[in-house]
C-alpha cells in the first residue's frame, strides 16, 4: 500500500515540476511576442477567467474522493462521477456566460474581451472531466491523468514555439492554444473513463446533488476566496498604471507564481508518511513544526537567491524590456518564507478536516489585500501591490499560526476520548 501511495504521489509531484517548466518556457515566448503591453493584456485576461472559474469548483476532491473510496463498486461510482460532472458543467457553464457578458459590458479592450472568450472555454472543462482525475485518485492511481496533462503540456509547449518562430504576435492565437490544450485532456480522460467504465444508465437524484452541494459549499468558498485573493491585485491595478507597467508586473508575478509552486510541491510530498500517516495529533503537531520550519528556510534562501538574480532572471526569461519587473520581483521575493511557511501550517487544517478554517483565512487575506492595495497603489503604484501581497501572506501566516494554536484543543478531545 505505502508503495502505491508513493508511487501515485511521484505521479502528482512530477506533473507540477512539468507544469512549472513548461509553464515558464511558454509563459517567457508568449512575453517576448507580445511584448510588456500585450502581455499584460493576456494576463489580465487570465486573471478574469481564473476568478470566473472558481465557480466551477463546486464539487472538488475533499468531497468526491472519500465518498468514491467509501463505496469501490463500479456503478455506485459511475453515478456519483456522472452527477458531479453534470452539477460542474452547469457551474461552469453559468460561471463562463456571466464572465463573458461582464466583460463585454464593461471592457472597451476589445482583445481582451476575444482573449476571455477564447481563454474561459477550459472553464467548460477543466473541472467537469477533473471528475475522472478524482475516480483515478481514490483508486491511487494517478499515473494516466498526469500522463495526458504531461501530453497538453507538450501540446502547449510545440504550439507556442511555433507560434513564437513564426513571428505571431496575436494575444487571441496563443489563448486557442490553451483552449484547444483543455479540450485534448479532456478527450483523453473522457476516453480513458470511458474505457473502464461500466455502461449503465444514471438517473438524476437530487438528494444526491443537494448532498454534494452541501458538503462542497465550505469548501468552495474558501477555494473562491483564495482564487480571488491571488489575482484580485492585477484587477486593482489596471486603472491606475500603463499597460506597459501592468505587463512588468504581470511578468514578475509569473515568476513568484512558479517558485511558490515549490512549495505546494514540497509540502504534498512530505504530508503522506509525515502528516497524515501519524497516529495522534500531538504528533502531527510536532511534524507540521518541523516541515515549516524546513519550509521556511527553504523559502527564505530560495527568496534571497530569487531577489539576487532577480534582473538576469527577468533579461533571461522575457528579454530586454521588462526591466522594470526586476525590482518588483526583488521586492516581492521578501514574502517567500511568508507563503512557505503557510503551505506547511496549512497541512494541519487539512489532516484536521476544518475547512471553515480556511475560508476564515482567505477571507482575511482578500481584505487585507483589498484595503491595502486600495491605499497603496494609487500612491505607489505597482509597488503599492506588491505591499498589498507581502500583507496578504503575513496574515495568512498569522492566521496559520492561530490555527496551530487552536489546534489544541481538539488535542484535549482526543485524549479525553
Amino acid at each position: 500500500m505505502r508503495m502505491e501511495i508513493a508511487r501515485n504521489v511521484f505521479w502528482l509531484v512530477a506533473e507540477r515540476g512539468f507544469q512549472v517548466a513548461f509553464g515558464i518556457a511558454s509563459v517567457a515566448m508568449i512575453a517576448r511576442t507580445l511584448g510588456p503591453e500585450g502581455f499584460a493584456e493576456f494576463q489580465y485576461a487570465q486573471s478574469l477567467v481564473l476568478i470566473a472559474s472558481s465557480v466551477a469548483l463546486i464539487c472538488g476532491n475533499e468531497v468526491v474522493i472519500p465518498r468514491l473510496v467509501a463505496n469501490d463498486t463500479p456503478a455506485a461510482q459511475h453515478r456519483l462521477l456522472a452527477h458531479v460532472y453534470g452539477l460542474t458543467e452547469i457551474a461552469a457553464l453559468a460561471g463562463y456566460v456571466l464572465l463573458v457578458v461582464v466583460v463585454a459590458m464593461t471592457e472597451e479592450d476589445m482583445v481582451i474581451v476575444l482573449v476571455v472568450s477564447i481563454i474561459g472555454v477550459p472553464m467548460l472543462l477543466r473541472e467537469p472531466f477533473g471528475a475522472v482525475r478524482s475516480w483515478l485518485q481514490a483508486r491511487t492511481d494517478s499515473r494516466p491523468g498526469v500522463v495526458y496533462c504531461m501530453l497538453g503540456l507538450a501540446f502547449r509547449m510545440v504550439a507556442v514555439s511555433a507560434l513564437y518562430l513564426a513571428g505571431m504576435d496575436s494575444a487571441p492565437a496563443f489563448a486557442w492554444v490553451i483552449a484547444v490544450e483543455s479540450m485534448l485532456i479532456a478527450a483523453l480522460l473522457a476516453r480513458y473513463y470511458r474505457q473502464h467504465s461500466p455502461r449503465v444508465a444514471v438517473h438524476f437524484d437530487w438528494q444526491l446533488a443537494k448532498q454534494l452541494l452541501r458538503d462542497g459549499a465550505v469548501f468552495w468558498v474558501g477555494l473562491m476566496l483564495m482564487l480571488c485573493a491571488k489575482r484580485v491585485d492585477q484587477l486593482l491595478l489596471r486603472p491606475h498604471i500603463s499597460l506597459f507597467d501592468l505587463g512588468g508586473y504581470s511578468a514578475c508575478m509569473q515568476i513568484l507564481d512558479n517558485f511558490m509552486m515549490l512549495g505546494a510541491i514540497v509540502a504534498s510530498s512530505v504530508a503522506p508518511m509525515m502528516i497524515y500517516a501519524q497516529p495522534t495529533l500531538a504528533l502531527v503537531r510536532r511534524n507540521v513544526l518541523y516541515v515549516a520550519g524546513g519550509m521556511v528556510a527553504v523559502g527564505t534562501v530560495g527568496g534571497a537567491l530569487l531577489a539576487y538574480c532577480a534582473p538576469w532572471i527577468i533579461a533571461l526569461i522575457y528579454g530586454d524590456h521588462f526591466e522594470a519587473a526586476a525590482d518588483l520581483l526583488r521586492l516581492c521575493s521578501m514574502a517567500s518564507g511568508l507563503v512557505f511557511a503557510d503551505a506547511a501550517l496549512s497541512l494541519l487544517v487539512i489532516y484536521l478536516r476544518k475547512p471553515s478554517w480556511l475560508v476564515e483565512k482567505w477571507l482575511l487575506v482578500l481584505v487585507t489585500m483589498v484595503v491595502v492595495d486600495l491605499i497603496a497603489i494609487p500612491n505607489h503604484g505597482a509597488r503599492g501591490a506588491v505591499y498589498g501581497y507581502i500583507a496578504g501572506n503575513a496574515v495568512a501566516l498569522i492566521a496559520g499560526i492561530g490555527f496551530f494554536i487552536r489546534s489544541r484543543e481538539a488535542i484535549a478531545v482526543e485524549q479525553a476520548a
